[in-house]
């Protein structure tokens, strides 16, 4: 029986999400798409059993969205130098239980975290574990602007030549966000504020998203930095995104 058959709990059922909204805007079309995957011969209730599940979405009428979803998913599929991003999901289901040792496990997700207009921000994640005491996890946001058919980044809304002081803006944000988990000066010199590449623009603030082992220890988390809307007047542009 081919892998892709091998099946624990759900295996690609499409799911009905219906409509999300957040606020006043139309609500969005979005279809959950869960698979959850086993070797055949697995069980669900081994816990050395591996798996690999992902739970994404996609949204009607937004095919480009959906294109960065699946290519981002594969991207933080990759977790060694030399790997190569997968050329499909179903393909890196496949592979990966095809060379998984017990115990492996790989987790995928797309999940829309907030919508405002023209917005829609989706937070993306990622487990993997392929031996240790613990695996890898991952984070990441698609800023998808529905006018333009295409992902902002941080450049798309900054004034020009105000990257600078958006993160010395998002360092004295970093500042309070120690004095808030009660981290001293040795703390900060161990983990010193960086900038991240995990940016969303959410209705009322940035937010900052770190991966594990950036500015605070594996036992951490993903760590969060705010930074309110109202904190980047005269570096943010104008028109704005809030």
């Amino acid at each position: 029986m081919p892998i892709r058959n091998a099946i624990a709990l759900i295996a690609l059922s499409l799911l009905l999400g219906g409509c999300q909204h957040f606020g006043g805007e139309p609500p969005v079309e979005v279809r959950q798409i869960l698979s959850e995957q086993r070797p055949a011969g697995c069980h669900a209730q081994d816990d050395s059993c591996p798996l690999v599940n992902i739970d994404t979405q996609q949204f009607e009428n937004e095919p480009a969205l959906n294109a960065l979803i699946d290519q981002r998913l594969r991207e933080m599929t990759v977790n060694s130098p030399d790997a190569e991003v997968p050329a499909s999901l179903e393909g890196y289901q496949q592979a990966f239980l095809r060379d998984a040792e017990p115990g492996w496990s790989s987790y995928l997700q797309a999940k829309l975290r907030e919508q405002h207009a023209p917005l829609l921000v989706v937070e993306l994640s990622s487990y993997i574990h392929t031996g240790g005491a613990h695996g890898m996890p991952g984070r990441g946001f698609i800023n998808f602007d529905q006018a333009q058919d295409r992902e902002l980044k941080l450049a798309d809304v900054l004034l020009p030549g105000k990257e600078g002081a958006f993160w010395r803006v998002a360092a004295k944000a970093h500042q309070q966000w120690l004095l808030a988990n009660e981290h001293d000066a040795a703390f900060n010199r161990q983990w010193p504020f960086q900038q991240t590449s995990n940016i969303a623009f959410l209705r009322d603030k940035v937010l900052l998203k770190y991966d594990v082992y950036s500015i605070a220890p594996y036992s951490s988390g993903h760590p969060e930095i705010v930074v309110p809307y109202s904190d980047l007047k005269g570096i943010f542009k104008p028109a704005g995104i809030n």
